[in-house]
């Protein structure tokens, strides 16, 4: 059944592209693909290779680990040497789609009003990276960061871009490091632009502990 499957997926995906290559070639689409020689691929090696793709593997295992329910001590600093702000929160992970990716569902509060986000982390397997997404009650939008597993500092740091509302029109790099301290205990630290200065500096650090 599983073989059937990514047959079909594959199938559908060789159609997909081709329709692609046909409108590079008429010129009605202007993408990426455009910029690089189309290679083909034998349907063999790509049958493969989307198998391997879809197919959790340690880094998945990894995350699975931190399924359930956490507390979270947060300090905020709105400005680079700013005086911190302190509040608590509480995380629930939960691993979907066949342990292939974990959502966190995130509460509190932010300056005297309820606070609530949704994380999706997983491992792409083909990029060899972790990927997140992020949306909360503050903002309208979403923002996404790529990462990779420090396996001796036993961390991920991710980077990517989220939008600048003091900007509009405009995305400012941000960058996140979460440590797994142990089995019971993280850590996140947020860093991003001062808006003074632009330069980056520490916004915001959860320390998460396993709620027994």
């Amino acid at each position: 059944m599983k073989n059937l499957f990514f047959a079909v997926s594959t199938a559908f995906l060789f159609i997909a592209c081709d329709k692609v290559k046909m409108d590079v070639k008429t010129g009605k689409e202007a993408d990426s693909l455009t910029s690089k020689e189309w290679k083909p691929v034998d349907s063999a090696t790509a049958n493969k290779a989307w198998m391997d793709y879809a197919t959790p593997g340690e880094m998945h295992k990894m995350l699975a680990k931190s399924d359930g329910t956490w507390t979270g001590e947060n300090t905020m600093w709105m400005e680079n040497g700013g005086k911190p702000m302190t509040t608590t929160s509480e995380a629930t992970n939960k691993m979907v789609f066949d342990g292939r990716y974990q959502v966190g569902e995130h509460k509190g509060n932010f300056m005297g009003m309820p606070f609530e986000g949704m994380s999706i982390v997983g491992y792409d397997n083909a990029k060899k990276k972790f990927v997140s997404t992020w949306i909360d009650n503050m903002g309208t939008g979403i923002m996404n960061m790529e990462g990779e597993w420090n396996s001796s500092k036993k961390s991920i740091e991710f980077k990517g871009k989220m939008t600048d509302p003091t900007r509009p029109g405009e995305n400012c790099d941000v960058r996140e490091v979460f440590t797994i301290v142990d089995d019971n205990h993280h850590v996140m630290e947020m860093y991003g632009p001062d808006s003074k200065t632009g330069k980056e500096y520490k916004t915001m650090e959860i320390k998460y502990t396993r709620k027994k």
